[in-house]
């Protein structure tokens, strides 16, 4: 980074790459009662576009089952966003894109499987908050620990 150029971030945009909702057993699932158990799976990731440019994206898939087991739905969302990030040093770009770029785009993915949730027929399901500053440390601390065991000279028995 030259001394006279100084760092840039901003959120270019915001878009959906993928959604869908699958609802397998309409309209009886619409008859029966209505407590689901939610299973959600989150995952984020990044990639660099161009020299200051990075696609990071939040994907969750979240499943409703009622008490048969019987699936309600499926809602997956892919929400990404491109983000300007120039003369950032490397040791920052990593929690950058790992926790608070998730951070801005989580608002706009929740209201993404509320609205699918709401248009598959079923009550809105608004996603807690998640905390990913909490999840890119406890990543970070995994890759540290796995690094360190690939490391670590093999024990003798």
């Amino acid at each position: 980074m030259s001394e006279n150029q100084q760092p840039q971030f901003a959120l270019q945009r915001v878009y959906v790459k993928d959604a869908s909702i699958e609802v397998p057993n309409a309209p009886i699932v619409f008859t029966k009662e209505w407590k689901p158990e939610i299973k959600l799976d989150l995952n984020t990731g990044a990639r660099r576009v161009d020299d200051s440019h990075f696609e990071v994206f939040v994907k969750v898939t979240a499943t409703a089952k009622l008490a048969d087991d019987e699936t309600a739905f499926l809602v997956e969302v892919m929400q990404c966003g491109l983000f300007l990030a120039d003369n950032i040093p490397e040791e920052q770009l990593k929690p950058m894109m790992g926790a608070m770029c998730p951070n801005i785009l989580f608002p706009y993915l929740r209201e993404s499987v509320d609205g699918l949730v709401l248009k598959g027929g079923f009550p809105a399901l608004m996603l807690a908050p998640i905390n990913f500053d909490a999840l890119f440390a406890q990543r970070m601390q995994q890759e540290a620990e796995q690094a360190a065991a690939e490391t670590a000279p093999e024990a003798t028995h």
